[in-house]
């Protein structure tokens, strides 16, 4: 008996662990969905024609220094 074949049984077998992993998963999508749609949106091709332009603007951001006070 192979281990995926252990591991394929057990999940066949389970009832209210396939109900958990389908909320698990439906969560999961809604919570990436979310995210993507509202706080990973893509400013940079709006802002910017070039590759150079974007990577040169990246680049200062990460870079900036602290303006004395």
């Amino acid at each position: 008996m192979s281990i995926l074949s252990f591991y394929i049984d057990g999940f066949k077998s389970m009832k209210l662990g396939k109900t958990l992993w389908k909320l698990i998963i439906i969560k999961l999508l809604i919570i990436f969905g979310i995210l993507k749609i509202f706080f990973f949106q893509n400013h940079l091709n709006s802002k910017f024609s070039s590759d150079e332009e974007k990577a040169n603007f990246v680049i200062e951001q990460l870079t900036v220094k602290e303006k004395a006070k």
